[in-house]
């Protein structure tokens, strides 16, 4: 897609007041100022200073002595976990871009989002969510360019398997040693503590410690959060994005909203961003050589230069990761899509065999918007259908079945009808409510009969993908005996619209919406489909590097 620049990020007050995020570089500053000012201030009074002596900074816990040092699998896991967030935080700034807008509950509303990197939507009622998404900067997203996300996504579940998987092992180090001495408080006189570093640290008066022995409080209290807290929010919050499990646990995402759970990922990624930049600047200005050496070389010493050497290779490597990522990316997507799925896939088919039921929404909670996508029909074909009401239209069910047939909607409408009020995922980030009603694919099934050697159904739209070419997508078999899985010529209680699909529409409530072919042709069994479009699985997998298994 042509590139397209986003405004600075925005966070609403009120109804419709924005602040322009980049006001809080100045604001920040003279903050810092004032703060530097006070706290100087501050160490003059008596009582300060009597407070800041009785409480040093540091709580040297019982055993702490014995097991003084870092460990040298510390080092090696604080390289890796750097190391693998890199293209994580790249990635998954690439995610938020495709949909540069977080909101708090369940409905994408336009004008009604919390954060903004994008424009106010226009009144055009058939602007796309495609169309909203934006161009990151070159070195940060990964990849930078627009509506990139197969390929970010690959990048981003994929590295985190790694990442989770680094942390279990970081998890059972900790535990099996006494290093967790150093990360969980185990004092309340932590807490004055870190008010007493705090206070010693604005005022440019470093606190003397030992962190050979044991962190200040104030680090303690950090890492406890970051390791602790912000670490297994982003797992869980990931999860709360998934239509697999939400539309499984429904007790869960009733109160646990994908927006919700989208917006508290993106807070624990500002954490993550926060905590780094203040690491490196302490650990930097508080004694480089001697952090360099506990941190990396397992040494308490300030005046070798071993440390730093081996911080100089890891950032090296780090670097090389940095620059090197978005070019291997642009020459080699289906490579990245491969080992993506090779990372994240098993997982991705552990939740296709998730099956739901309705009841989890009523009409209250249908949603006052929801975003149009995709490509819209233009075809000759199309327009005749259209201007005359779909009376011609006839769906084609065809392929490893005993028993082919062509529907029109009236007979479409005479079979049992079907109806459930079910969240849209896209896979852009936006979701809604909405109420569709139709036929289940279960009767479409029963009609037809498909034969044993049918494993996969593809759905063929009248509509063409970006780069020209019928759009189409296969779901497996096993999936159309799912409850929730139908084809919807009804939304809320009136005929599909263009926008959103006429006259016939797939509902599939544990894949994303790409995977949900609107203004449905044709449906065809067969047993595999590598002879289909491109071979991938679907016209996205083909052309935009998405996977035909997107359950997460």
């Amino acid at each position: 897609m042509p590139a397209q620049n986003g405004v600075p990020p925005r966070i609403r007050f009120g109804h419709s007041k924005w602040f322009n995020l980049l006001w809080l570089i100045p604001i920040g500053f003279v903050l810092l100022v004032i703060g530097i000012a006070v706290a100087k201030g501050l160490r003059d009074i008596p009582v300060i200073a009597q407070f800041v002596e009785r409480y040093p900074g540091t709580v040297v816990p019982a055993g702490a002595e014995v097991n003084g040092g870092l460990p040298a699998w510390v080092g090696w896991q604080h390289f890796f976990n750097g190391l693998l967030m890199i293209p994580i935080i790249r990635s998954g700034l690439s995610i938020l871009a495709d949909h540069p807008r977080l909101y708090w509950s369940r409905h994408s509303t336009p004008g009604r989002e919390w954060f903004r990197m994008q424009k106010p939507v226009p009144s055009d009622p058939l602007y796309t969510a495609k169309q909203d998404s934006i161009t990151l900067p070159n070195g940060v997203g990964l990849p930078s360019r627009r509506h990139s996300i197969g390929l970010a996504r690959w990048w981003h579940l994929g590295i985190n398997t790694l990442w989770l998987l680094n942390g279990l092992i970081f998890y059972i180090l900790v535990f099996a040693t006494g290093h967790w001495l150093r990360l969980i408080p185990t004092s309340w006189d932590v807490v004055p503590s870190a008010v007493s570093v705090a206070i010693q640290y604005l005022s440019l008066d470093w606190p003397t410690d030992d962190a050979w022995v044991a962190y200040n409080s104030l680090q303690v209290i950090a890492y406890f959060i970051t390791v602790f807290v912000a670490a297994p929010l982003a797992f869980i919050t990931g999860l709360g994005m998934s239509p697999a499990l939400s539309t499984k646990f429904k007790w869960i995402s009733t109160v646990f909203s994908i927006q919700f759970a989208r917006s508290l990922h993106f807070l624990v990624l500002i954490w993550f961003l926060l905590f780094i930049v203040m690491h490196i600047t302490l650990v930097v200005t508080t004694g480089a050589l001697s952090n360099f050496n506990m941190m990396y070389a397992s040494r308490d010493s300030a005046d070798s230069w071993y440390g730093f050497w081996i911080f100089a290779a890891s950032l090296t490597v780090m670097i090389a990761l940095w620059v090197a990522v978005t070019p291997f990316t642009n020459r080699h997507p289906r490579l990245v899509q491969r080992i993506g799925y090779a990372l994240i896939g098993p997982v991705q088919r552990l939740f296709e065999h998730i099956d739901s039921k309705p009841g989890q929404y009523t009409e209250k909670d249908i949603s006052p918007y929801l975003w149009h996508n995709g490509k819209y029909p233009e075809t000759q074909e199309y327009r005749d259908l259209y201007d005359n009401n779909f009376a011609d239209y006839r769906l084609r069910v065809s392929g490893l079945v005993e028993n082919p047939v062509h529907l029109d909607l009236r007979q479409l409408r005479e079979m049992p009808h079907h109806e459930q009020i079910t969240q849209h995922f896209c896979i852009q980030g936006w979701s809604g409510v909405a109420k569709w009603g139709g036929v289940s694919m279960q009767t479409i099934v029963d009609v037809v009969k498909p034969k044993p050697e049918a494993k996969w159904v593809i759905f063929y739209s009248l509509a063409e993908g970006s780069d020209s070419g019928i759009y189409y997508d296969a779901q497996p078999i096993e999936q159309m005996s799912y409850h929730l899985t139908m084809l919807a010529y009804d939304m809320n209680g009136e005929a599909l619209s263009y926008g959103h699909g006429a006259p016939l529409r797939l509902r599939n409530e544990v894949q994303l919406g790409f995977k949900l072919v609107k203004w449905i042709k044709g449906i065809e069994f067969v047993e595999d489909f590598s002879e289909i479009g491109g071979g991938e699985g679907g016209y996205n997998n083909d052309h935009e590097f998405f996977g035909y298994r997107q359950s997460i």
